[in-house]
């Protein structure tokens, strides 16, 4: 008689997963029979690394997921703004680390700021992590300073970081202990060679650079959970290159701006678009250069995306 039991999902690959009932490490393959769909989602994929499922199996047949129980949290996107399909990253998650480079390959603002407002939006803490601070020169460092009061002041936790000669690599341990951590980032930032520094046994993939246009080569294929030995496990996914907002409206949209959500309580209208409106309290801080004019462009910009493709 088939017995009914709950697990999370650590591995998918199309239509085939890995399950194993955490904090146990006890891998075992399940199948989706029939249509599985939630309500309110239309995503690619139905079911993602980090969900917890109730499955049935008989004996040593392949286990058959019946129900995805709802979630505390996710990281989900667009790869496009015109695409009305979304894509969820990972859930359940305790913590995501945004993994950038100010160079090899360059950060992109908008992209990392596209990202903090998804983890505002559904709920997931994020702590931001500046690899490859071995490779930087002057020039670079002053990149990091500015990177990081940006970030700072929106209320962020920056940590410099080297996979390499493990600057960093101790607050990111103690960060994972426990813990269930997405690492994400653009292809070539160096998420896997992070995690690999976190616990060298699971020796992962590391890609190259490309030199013709900067940016790195996937070498994660698949999104997948590994145990540290430290304690805790961490989900790697393959890089990403756009990141399109999905259900955010423009109304919603400054509250997941931390510096314009402590303000804007003192906009003479409410709600305040903070674009042309007389009294803006935002506009106001941006002009004072309270406010980061690199993070309220990246709000318009957003702004004006939800304005073409709602």
């Amino acid at each position: 008689m088939a017995t009914a039991d709950k697990a999370t999902v650590v591995k998918h690959t199309g239509s085939h997963y890995l399950l194993s009932r955490l904090p146990q490490w006890e891998l075992f393959p399940a199948v989706i029979k029939g249509k599985l769909r939630l309500k309110g989602f239309n995503s690619t994929n139905p079911i993602a690394v980090g969900d917890i499922v109730e499955y049935e199996r008989e004996g040593e047949e392949l286990a058959t997921i019946k129900n995805i129980l709802p979630r505390k949290n996710y990281i989900i996107r667009k790869s496009t703004n015109l695409s009305r399909q979304s894509h969820i990253i990972a859930s359940n998650l305790d913590m995501v680390f945004l993994v950038v480079t100010v160079d090899f390959p360059e950060v992109k603002l908008q992209f990392v700021d596209r990202f903090l407002v998804t983890c505002e939006a559904y709920n997931v803490p994020v702590t931001i992590i500046l690899n490859k601070m071995d490779l930087y020169d002057e020039d670079n460092l002053e990149r990091v300073k500015a990177f990081e009061h940006i970030y700072s002041y929106a209320g962020y936790r920056v940590i410099e970081c080297s996979a390499t000669t493990g600057v960093g690599m101790e607050q990111v341990r103690e960060a994972c202990d426990g813990k269930i951590v997405l690492f994400s980032g653009q292809s070539g930032v160096g998420k896997s060679s992070l995690i690999s520094a976190l616990d060298p046994a699971l020796n992962l993939r590391v890609g190259e650079i490309s030199a013709y246009h900067l940016q790195g080569k996937h070498t994660t294929t698949f999104y997948e959970m590994h145990p540290i030995s430290s304690g805790g496990f961490v989900i790697d996914t393959p890089g990403i290159r756009g990141f399109g907002l999905v259900d955010v409206s423009q109304l919603e949209l400054s509250g997941y701006f931390p510096e314009m959500l402590r303000i804007e309580d003192n906009c003479r209208f409410a709600p305040c678009t903070h674009t042309h409106e007389p009294g803006c309290a935002v506009k106001e801080a941006v002009g004072n250069r309270e406010i980061p004019v690199e993070r309220y462009e990246s709000y318009l910009g957003m702004l004006d995306e939800q304005t073409k493709y709602r």
